[in-house]
């Protein structure tokens, strides 16, 4: 039922999108930088305050006795800088209850105010105290590098207000940063997280603008903590490549603060040595980087100060070769190519209509494949609600810091479970309703690209960069769709269906790569991200469709034939009887010129 001159003729707009896109390519914007020294900043005392607080709070679970203590002590620190009248800070701490990876924990926040000279609006400066595992000195560096940036300071006049936060929760749930953020409330410049700022082992990106949501930190913030660690530190901090930048907005997740930060409107990033994954618990800590980072930390802060404000408009293009691709580009470019699916699909509804096929009947069936996964979803957050699966929070965080105890192994078992049962009694239920297991070969496939085609549409419209996932298994499935053009053996359809979940296998490797997960530990993530809510139901309820029709079309390749007839692609049928199949029409049996001379 698939019009090859239909569905060629489609991609004409597409050419026509991608000219248009390539003139909307635009120069990346230039970084701010600052006339100051930054040497003010000095690593040896800042060394010794971090091994004093590694030496004194070994263990730091969140809101443990430790990490209390530790709060204490940075603020003692903070009021020992002397009060806004003497050019120091007001200081206050606060506690309140947030979800950590121990579960409901009373947490404690420290903040301090620096008054600027302007009315401008604040930067803000955060780094966590917690940790999941002792000793954590280069995760501690960060609250280090506060304390050493508090004095500053305090003996230095700025614009703009500063704002230094020592936050708990950040080794899961983020916790500190979200109550942060709602009780300051006001409008800040820009906000930088101070993670691990000292650790020996490098990875890139050291500067990590992502958020939990569509888009991430402003370009111009990225790139002006980027060019001060060149200048100070000596070594490119590494952007982000296009293919992690894409990621990023096809599945919106960073372990990271500064996530919840650029999702609430706040642009931010993360300084971070150790890159996304972040430091071991026994990493060792280098003064030298700890003076590098702290020195650039310092100097974009400098930039920031006396620079015009930061769009408060998060990134949502992506930078190739150095030009900008702006969102609206993207999103015309990923319209352009469901387009063809499309086309095709309304062409092929109309035809299978003509014939009387029952495509509602197909659609309920691919629709029904859906229902094994939708049910483990739903299966998983009852288990998170319940606690079942530990302590899990509602912020993406590494396995590595929850515990997989027994309860939990069994959680995870009754899911896997729950998935097969579901399948097995997915076949009893089809055949009830009176479809069967074996799908029909002629309609089978283009009712689930009726399917797809929908929910390609609608992740379009939600997040373009999330339908890019759809748009090769669109295509896929609606070749497939076509009993002419599918391949002769099973391992021809298996190799299509490779193709349709290719970017999806992408997104898995990525993310396991960058977090340093193991297929185990890929398998735990994703049921901690769907048990403890960061995947919406509603966002469980399209990925289980998705998949539903990725099955359905593996059922169709293992339970239809091929027929015998194989016309071309766009061939049309010559219809010659016009009427009963017994007749053929006045003069047939004789009385005609034709015939007599017979």
């Amino acid at each position: 039922m698939l019009n090859g001159r239909i569905y060629r003729a489609a991609f004409v707009p597409f050419l026509v999108a991608l000219a248009i896109a390539a003139f909307s390519l635009s120069a990346r914007p230039q970084p701010v930088r600052s006339t100051l020294a930054p040497d003010a900043f000095e690593g040896a005392p800042a060394l010794a305050r971090l091994q004093d607080l590694a030496r004194s709070f070994p263990a730091r679970r969140p809101g443990s006795v430790a990490d209390e203590r530790l709060a204490e002590v940075v603020e003692d620190n903070l009021r020992a800088l002397g009060g806004t009248a003497g050019g120091g800070f007001s200081v206050r701490s606060y506690r309140f209850e947030a979800q950590t990876i121990d579960g409901e924990r009373t947490l404690t926040n420290v903040v301090a105010a620096r008054p600027g000279s302007t009315a401008a609006t604040p930067i803000l400066i955060i780094a966590h105290r917690d940790a999941a595992r002792g000793p954590a000195q280069a995760e501690l560096s960060g609250t280090a590098a506060l304390l050493e940036l508090a004095r500053v300071f305090a003996s230095r006049d700025t614009r703009r207000t500063i704002v230094l936060a020592s936050t708990s929760g950040g080794s899961g749930g983020d916790g500190g940063v979200a109550q942060l953020r709602s009780e300051l409330g006001e409008r800040f410049d820009a906000a930088i997280v101070l993670g691990d700022l000292a650790g020996r082992v490098t990875r890139r990106p050291m500067v990590l603008p992502f958020s939990d949501g569509l888009g991430s930190a402003p370009l111009v913030l990225a790139r002006t903590v980027e060019d001060a660690i060149k200048d100070q530190a000596g070594f490119e901090a590494g952007a982000p490549s296009a293919l992690g930048q894409l990621v990023h907005l096809v599945f919106p997740m960073s372990v990271g603060e500064q996530a919840v930060l650029n999702d609430s409107g706040v642009p931010a990033v993360m300084v971070q040595a150790s890159g996304e994954r972040g430091p071991s618990a026994k990493e060792p800590v280098s003064p030298e980087r700890l003076e590098a980072l702290g020195r650039s930390v310092l100097s974009a802060v400098d930039a920031l100060d006396t620079a015009p404000d930061v769009t408060q408009a998060r990134q949502g293009g992506i930078v190739l070769q150095r030009q900008q691709l702006p969102p609206w580009a993207v999103r015309l470019l990923v319209l352009m190519l469901i387009f063809p699916v499309f086309a095709s699909a309304v062409d092929g509804l109309a035809r299978a209509r003509r014939r009387r096929r029952p495509v509602g009947r197909w659609v309920l069936w691919t629709l029904s494949c859906a229902l094994p996964f939708a049910l483990s979803a739903v299966l998983a957050r009852l288990l998170g609600l319940a606690g079942v699966l530990g302590a899990v929070p509602a912020t993406p965080v590494l396995p590595s810091g929850l515990s997989f105890g027994v309860v939990a192994a069994m959680g995870l078992a009754v899911l896997v479970l729950s998935l097969v049962l579901g399948w097995f009694l997915w076949a009893p239920l089809v055949r009830r309703a009176g479809w069967g297991t074996r799908p029909d070969g002629e309609v089978a496939g283009l009712s689930t690209v009726l399917v797809a085609l929908p929910l390609g549409l609608l992740v379009w419209a939600l997040n373009p960069y999330a339908a890019l996932l759809l748009v090769p298994a669109l295509h896929v499935w609606l070749l497939l769709a076509a009993p002419h053009l599918r391949p002769r053996h099973v391992f021809g359809w298996l190799g299509l269906l490779a193709l349709g979940v290719l970017p999806l296998a992408v997104v898995y490797f990525f993310y396991a790569h960058q977090l340093g997960l193991g297929p185990g530990a890929v398998v735990w993530e994703t049921v901690v991200l769907l048990g403890g809510g960061f995947v919406s139901p509603a966002a469980a309820l399209l990925w289980s469709i998705a998949l539903g029709c990725g099955v359905a079309t593996l059922l169709l390749a293992l339970g239809s034939e091929r027929p015998a007839y194989e016309p071309q692609i766009g061939e049309e049928i010559e219809v010659t009887i016009r009427g009963p199949l017994t007749y053929a029409g006045p003069g047939s049996l004789g009385g005609t010129e034709s015939a007599l001379r017979r």
